[in-house]
């Protein structure tokens, strides 16, 4: 095994040859795997190693900027920080003004009324089936 370091402040790097002749520097993996790391922090909407949330994750989907885009972070962050049991349930609040404001702008938010309403629809469905009907407002009187 060799040892070199290819510059004063980088890390001292191993190339070792294996019996096919292969050489592999263990800096240039440690390197990728840093990268890999970085764009995977990045991919995410919160860190929990700096407690950051990452309004510009695609992830998003760009509902941090918009018209109903502080209603948003309010409900996310609150979601994220949440410490109550169930995970959110002292956020009600935040997503109900959420959206609120959601259907307040339908020509921009669309998209997320159609699901409010597909999924309101799916659980009366579910209700029907097995007679829990559990929505928002029975979340709200619980919280009260």
């Amino acid at each position: 095994m060799a040892t070199s370091q290819s510059t004063p402040t980088a890390e001292p790097t191993i190339s070792t040859e294996a019996a096919s002749g292969v050489v592999i520097d263990t800096a240039d993996l440690g390197n990728a795997a840093k990268a890999e790391e970085k764009e995977e922090e990045q991919s995410q909407a919160f860190n929990p190693e700096t407690g950051e949330i990452n309004w510009d994750c695609p992830c998003l989907g760009g509902m941090a900027q918009g018209t109903c885009g502080e209603e948003f972070k309010a409900a996310f962050s609150c979601f994220i920080y949440s410490e109550e049991e169930p995970k959110g349930m002292d956020c009600v609040d935040a997503f109900k003004a959420m959206q609120d404001c959601f259907r307040a702008h339908p020509e921009e938010y669309a998209n997320e009324i159609g699901d409010d309403e597909d999924q309101e629809e799916d659980s009366e469905t579910d209700a029907e089936d097995d007679g829990n009907d559990t929505d928002l407002e029975d979340i709200q009187d619980k919280k009260d």
